[in-house]
């Protein structure tokens, strides 16, 4: 689940608590390309609101459509299609000629939504099965990992919260932008910084701050395959500590700022001094980010993430051209 649709759960809930009626809808299958993934989610509430996207809007509308002439008004989990043929692909915002099917909730007190709002508040990472027959939810941790969407004749189950983490080493001006960022997609961010005249005024809402030294901090972390670090405080007492332990390690990012000259400098000191091999400081970004120009913080922060995204995904072995623009 990323940021955007947590506060669709966010907005839900707080219509729930106003007394008005709420239908969420989750994306369950796509066929072909389709503008969002599975598990993404739409809430419609009772007057037409909506919170959240599926769609290039053309399902929304027609879920407000729907809403207005009765056919939302259901009582237990509905499952509903769109762009079975090229022609309705293009009506609803499909226009790679996909297929999408939502499973619609009507929102209740056992659909346990401010339940799992508190827990992802918490951090935590939830697994969430809704019996489609009754539209009874039950919660209960989500195994380590564990990220797909599950659909039978019986069962949806999703998972919530961040499982992907940001570990960002330097608090500086840079790492504001880069933390905000990474939280709207869905990280759960660290920043690790022990130098007192940049961590005692870093402070995001939502970001853990730690002022451990760096490599004790990155083997605490125990990075793993949805693990990215990023080292930005220029300073390589700092700076290579922790990707002396990042490269040997699982993340699926490890980048470090600097230049191209500094870059070099950074993977002598490390193959001389720490013993990485060239397999290990192959797998440094550096410098970090896609080279788009950019030269502002926040424009070097986008960099970052951008290049974060392309890495994941490709190591996930979705192609660029697998999306569709909408």
């Amino acid at each position: 689940m990323d940021n955007l649709d947590l506060g669709v759960l966010r907005t839900a809930a707080g219509w729930r608590a106003e007394g008005r009626s709420v239908v969420l809808g989750t994306i369950t299958r796509t066929w072909g390309s389709a503008p969002r993934p599975v598990g993404s989610l739409v809430a419609v509430r009772d007057d037409g609101q909506i919170a959240g996207s599926v769609s290039g809007g053309c399902i929304e509308d027609d879920l407000v459509a729907q809403l207005r002439a009765g056919s939302l008004d259901i009582v237990r989990p509905t499952p509903l299609r769109y762009g079975v043929g090229a022609e309705e692909a293009r009506r609803f915002g499909l226009p790679c000629g996909g297929t999408l099917e939502l499973m619609l909730e009507p929102l209740t007190p056992q659909s346990a939504v401010d339940a799992l709002l508190a827990r992802l508040e918490r951090g935590e990472r939830v697994q969430r099965r809704l019996e489609l027959a009754t539209g009874v939810v039950t919660l209960a941790d989500a195994e380590p990992g564990a990220d797909m969407l599950t659909l039978t004749d019986a069962l949806l189950i999703s998972h919530h919260g961040p499982q992907w983490r940001l570990l960002v080493i330097g608090a500086g001006q840079m790492t504001d932008y880069l933390a905000q960022m990474a939280l709207a997609l869905g990280y759960g961010v660290t920043v690790c910084d022990p130098r007192a005249e940049y961590a005692d005024g870093f402070h995001l809402p939502g970001v853990e701050l730690t002022r451990d030294m760096p490599d004790d901090v990155v083997t605490a972390f125990q990075p793993d395959g949805a693990t990215a670090i990023v080292a930005l405080t220029h300073d390589p007492k700092l700076d290579d500590l922790a990707l002396m332990e990042a490269l040997r390690g699982a993340a699926f990012y490890v980048g470090a700022i600097g230049s191209r000259v500094n870059q070099a400098k950074r993977r002598a000191r490390l193959a001389e001094h720490f013993g990485l091999t060239g397999p290990q400081l192959d797998r440094l970004h550096g410098p970090v980010g896609l080279d788009i120009g950019a030269r502002t913080p926040p424009e070097i922060a986008l960099s970052i993430l951008a290049e974060m995204t392309s890495v994941r995904y490709r190591s996930a072995g979705i192609r660029p051209e697998a999306g569709c623009a909408v």
